[in-house]
């Protein structure tokens, strides 16, 4: 497998593990509060990747070195964007939160464009996002529809927007300035210290639940733990590759709702196929190839 087709095929696999982060924190919050349940997720994300790093002294050095980096990361990726995100879902429907939040490649692609140089905002790219974007809302529209009624709707929109373009920043910066960290290292100090912030503000504003937690749940913080450790694990290190472009690397995330889609209807009674969803994940998946093909046929034709 040449570098762009690994490149290609571990963003997939992030994708895929992002795209079981739905259910399992709608099922979690179900016992827990929002940022305590965050906070003891990527805590715990944090300490399974530490043992992947490098030694404690090492480790400590990397940290000081960037640690300008590891904050950015830790306050726009971890805090600012979850913070938004869980506040966010909370005021507005399932369904529109997914379009809002599936809305990031284009987020991520406009800040991209402003913020690096190299990474502008071609015809195709915009052509692959608005197919992409129409292919989430026909799949939102095909599981339950979605309307904007409401102040406190309007500010959960804007609550997802500015997590999105927190995270889009997040990612340039990863992009530019961690090409000497390694980035289980970064990946490891910022979910750990993420999660201790975002416990910390837990603290006096939530009211914790009464009583011992059941199995289930902590079946479910396992695997989001392990998820969020290997997805943004793999995704920090698929940022540093040269030649990656963080517009197209994020263009993958199209097909977290995707997977999300099938596994409700594996897993869940009530969900089953609909037509317009089935056109959605068409839509997605036509788009992609279409991008990766013309820029495949593209690089070819400049080798000749």
């Amino acid at each position: 497998m040449n570098k762009k087709g690994s490149t290609i095929f571990w963003a997939i696999i992030a994708c895929l593990l992002w795209s079981t982060a739905y259910a399992g924190i709608k099922l979690g919050l179900q016992y827990d509060t929002p940022f305590h349940f965050a906070g003891i997720r990527f805590i715990i994300s944090g300490l399974i990747v530490l043992p992947f790093t490098v030694k404690p002294a090492v480790y400590l050095r990397m940290i000081r070195d960037h640690w300008r980096v590891v904050a950015w990361v830790i306050t726009l990726q971890m805090v600012i964007n979850y913070s938004l995100f869980y506040e966010g879902l909370k005021l507005i429907p399932g369904a529109l939160g997914a379009v809002v939040y599936g809305a990031q490649p284009l987020i991520i692609a406009v800040v991209a464009a402003i913020l690096h140089k190299d990474d502008k905002l071609t015809k195709k790219k915009i052509v692959t996002i608005i197919f992409g974007i129409s292919g989430v809302i026909l799949i939102s529209l095909g599981r339950q529809a979605f309307k904007l009624g409401t102040a406190l709707e309007l500010l959960g929109v804007l609550m997802i927007l500015v997590g999105n373009i927190a995270t889009a920043t997040s990612n340039v910066i990863i992009s530019i300035k961690s090409k000497d960290i390694n980035p289980f290292v970064l990946s490891s100090s910022s979910l750990f210290l993420g999660g201790v912030i975002l416990y910390l503000i837990s603290i006096p504003a939530e009211m914790r639940p009464n009583g011992s937690f059941p199995m289930k749940y902590w079946m479910i913080l396992l695997w989001l733990s392990f998820m969020a450790a290997a997805a943004f694990s793999i995704w920090f290190k698929l940022l540093q590759r040269p030649g990656v472009k963080v517009s197209e690397l994020n263009l993958w995330k199209f097909i977290t709702p995707v997977t999300g889609a099938v596994l409700s209807w594996l897993l869940i009674p009530d969900e089953h196929p609909e037509w317009l969803t089935i056109s959605g994940m068409i839509i997605i998946t036509l788009s992609l190839i279409f991008y990766y093909a013309n820029t495949k046929e593209a690089a070819s034709v400049q080798k000749l």
